[in-house]
């Protein structure tokens, strides 16, 4: 699918010219993969490349045009369970117009970051920028979910939390090593800038670029290292909570055993010491019942099981 955006009077905003300068192609067809390699001249391989979520970011240069794949946050739903993914973004920038591929269909110009844009450059920069502030929502929705996945934890004996705690702890691996490449792309765009054709307010946009994304790799890397450090804490709590279970289990077996065996010991088909016609013999025994279970209970007590 081919959306086409142009910069009208510093805004970007949706076209149906054919003069578009922003050409937005999402899980492109073989049509117009077509087009993309035999009229635009993109080399095939790095077109697959950016539409491959395990493709590594990296900045190239063509003898016409700028190839550039950065990694973004996929949108997260609740079939995703707990796992947050990546994916990645191709940008194409050409002299008079840029290319962009997506695999999946979010939205790229959204906010008040796109509400200014002078020139295509810029747009390269502000895509980076938002991938940044998406990376930063989602760690926070991160770290929301572990202190609920906590809470449930403490007072849990299934697995399913933990299996989701380290569903998460594997998510920031993806986002650090994301973040951590998307670094390493834009530290390129710097050095390669009077190539690229970056103004002095572009250039202040990427430095700006550059701290806040090294902000986000340091609070990924916190979230992580925290997650990572207290899995054995969650791990221990949930066997404890088992355990706990496990001995309430076995104290109240033994408390009903111990009655059972008094009134057992007297349903023998043997002589006992109380006569058949006796009216209370059936309270004696239950007395003796009760009593043994007093006795069990002050010697638990005393040796605080």
């Amino acid at each position: 699918m081919l959306r086409r955006y142009a910069i009208c009077n510093g805004r970007l905003e949706e076209s149906d010219s054919r003069d578009g300068h922003v050409l937005v192609f999402v899980r492109p067809t073989d049509e117009e993969k077509g087009y993309l390699v035999k009229d635009l001249g993109l080399d095939e391989h790095t077109l697959a490349s950016a539409l491959d979520p395990d493709e590594l970011p990296r900045l190239e240069f063509e003898p016409d045009h700028m190839a550039l794949i950065f990694k973004r946050p996929r949108t997260y739903s609740e079939k995703d369970l707990f796992l947050f993914r990546v994916y990645s973004i191709g940008v194409f920038l050409f002299k008079d117009q840029i290319v962009i591929l997506e695999a999946d269909e979010t939205p790229l110009f959204e906010g008040k970051l796109f509400s200014k844009v002078q020139s295509l450059q810029e747009i390269v920069i502000k895509l980076l920028y938002r991938s940044v502030f998406r990376f930063v929502d989602n760690l926070k929705v991160i770290n929301n979910v572990s202190g609920s996945l906590e809470q449930q934890i403490n007072t849990s004996m299934r697995n399913e939390y933990l299996i989701s705690m380290f569903t998460l702890e594997k998510s920031l691996v993806y986002y650090l090593n994301a973040i951590n490449s998307n670094g390493v792309v834009i530290e390129k765009l710097r050095l390669n800038s009077p190539k690229i054709g970056f103004t002095d307010e572009t250039m202040e946009l990427l430095e700006d670029l550059m701290i806040e994304n090294s902000q986000c790799y340091r609070q990924a890397e916190i979230y992580s290292n925290i997650l990572a450090s207290m899995m054995d804490a969650r791990v221990s709590i949930v066997s404890n909570n088992l355990n706990i279970l496990i001995k309430t289990l076995t104290i109240i077996t033994i408390g009903i055993m111990v009655p059972t065996l008094v009134v057992s010991i007297f349903s023998m088909n043997v002589e006992i010491p109380l006569p058949h016609d006796n009216p209370v013999s059936f309270w004696i025994i239950m007395s003796i019942a009760a009593l043994s279970l007093a006795v069990l209970g002050l010697v638990m007590r005393s040796k605080k099981w």
